[in-house]
């Protein structure tokens, strides 16, 4: 019988102070191109467009600053998504499983975040702004 992971937590994130940790935490090690919903895709794009998570969502954002995994000083300065902690299945949809809607298992992630928790690893997430100086010849 398999196990069944343990759910990850806004309450757990928030004690990882640090960029890298809080991406160790929550990534998923998924492979690219791997289904998520295959042929139940209508499923989760209806759930997306919904009022419900809509509200949610825009709880998540204003929680988190629009900050990139919540965390201050990495304000996301393109499209913000709100990423479940603990990936949704299909029958979380058709049950309606109300986790899906807890901020508790939601953060802020920029696109590149996002996609480095699903399908990569630590060299796909986004680096820190360097800022040049005047004089400055060194390449970065």
């Amino acid at each position: 019988m398999p196990e069944i992971p343990e759910l990850k937590t806004y309450a757990e994130l928030q004690k990882r102070t640090a960029f890298l940790s809080r991406f160790r935490y929550l990534s998923l090690g998924g492979q690219l191109g791997a289904a998520t919903f295959g042929f139940d895709r209508h499923l989760n794009q209806a759930f997306y467009g919904s009022k419900l998570w809509k509200d949610v969502r825009d709880e998540v954002i204003i929680r988190d600053d629009g900050c990139d995994m919540g965390l201050p000083g990495h304000a996301i300065f393109d499209r913000v998504l709100v990423h479940h902690m603990n990936p949704i299945q299909v029958h979380d949809l058709l049950d309606f499983n109300e986790d899906i809607l807890n901020p508790e298992y939601l953060i802020c992630v920029s696109t590149q975040t996002h996609n480095a928790i699903h399908f990569g690893d630590e060299k796909q997430l986004p680096r820190p702004f360097i800022e040049r100086r005047p004089g400055d010849t060194d390449l970065w």
